[in-house]
C-alpha cells in the first residue's frame, strides 16, 4: 500500500496506540521495518533509526523497566489528563511524555521515510496521542482506584499493551484502519462528554 493516503493512515494508527502505550507499537514497526514487510520500512537517512537495533534495543529496556518500576515500586502507569491532580506520579508523567515522542516521532518517520514533509506527522501524532490519552487516561485510572488488590490494577497495564499492540498490527496491515482508529476516538470522546453533560444537567435539575 504505497501513497499519501495510505501512509497518513499508518503514521495516525500508530499515533493512536501509542497513545495507549508507547513500546510495543514502536518495537513492533521498528521490527517490520527491519523486515521490510508490509510496506514499511525506514531507508538510509534521518529516520533510519527507527528500525536500528539500538533504538528497538532501547525501547526493549525502558518497556522492562517500567513494568519493574510498577510492580516492585507501585508506580502508577498513567496519570488521569482530566482530574490534573498537582502531584502526579513520576512513573505516570514519563510514560505519558514517551507516549507523546513515540506518537510524534512514528508518524513524522512514517511520513519522513517516505519522501513527504514530517512536521504534519508530529503535530498530527501529538495530537492523535492527546486524544486517546484523554480517553484512557481516566478510564484506567477510574478502574486502579477501584481494584482493591494489587494484581488486578497491575493486569490492567498489560490489556493497555495489549491493546496498544493491536492497534498497531492492525494499521500495519491495513493502513487506512488508522483513520476509522481516529474517528473512533474522537466518537467516543464526544458521546463521554455527551452523557457528562446530561449528567450534570440532571443534577442540577435536582438540585432546584
Amino acid at each position: 500500500m504505497n501513497g499519501l493516503f495510505f501512509y497518513i493512515g499508518l503514521g495516525a494508527g500508530l499515533a493512536a496506540a501509542c497513545g495507549l502505550r508507547p513500546f510495543l507499537p514502536v518495537l513492533l514497526i521498528g521490527a517490520l521495518g527491519s523486515a521490510k514487510v508490509l510496506g514499511i520500512g525506514f531507508p538510509s537517512g534521518s529516520w533510519h533509526f527507527l528500525q536500528s537495533s539500538w533504538w528497538l534495543l532501547a525501547a526493549a529496556v525502558v518497556f522492562a523497566l517500567s513494568y519493574v518500576l510498577q510492580i516492585l515500586l507501585g508506580f502508577a502507569p498513567m496519570v488521569d489528563p482530566v482530574s490534573r491532580e498537582p502531584r502526579r506520579d513520576p512513573l505516570a508523567a514519563a510514560l505519558t511524555g514517551l507516549a507523546f515522542g513515540a506518537g510524534a516521532v512514528l508518524f513524522a518517520g512514517v511520513l519522513g521515510a517516505h519522501g513527504d514533509a514530517a512536521w504534519p506527522g508530529v503535530l498530527g501524532g501529538l495530537l492523535i496521542v492527546a486524544l486517546a490519552q484523554r480517553l484512557a487516561g481516566p478510564v484506567v485510572v477510574g478502574a486502579r482506584r477501584r481494584l482493591a488488590e494489587k494484581g488486578p490494577r497491575d493486569a490492567l497495564t498489560l490489556y493497555l499493551d495489549a491493546a496498544s499492540l493491536l492497534v498497531a498490527a492492525l494499521v500495519a496491515v491495513l493502513h487506512p484502519l488508522g483513520y476509522v482508529v481516529v474517528a473512533a476516538l474522537v466518537w467516543l470522546l464526544l458521546r463521554r462528554r455527551s452523557r457528562s453533560g446530561e449528567k450534570y444537567a440532571g443534577l442540577r435539575i435536582l438540585g432546584r
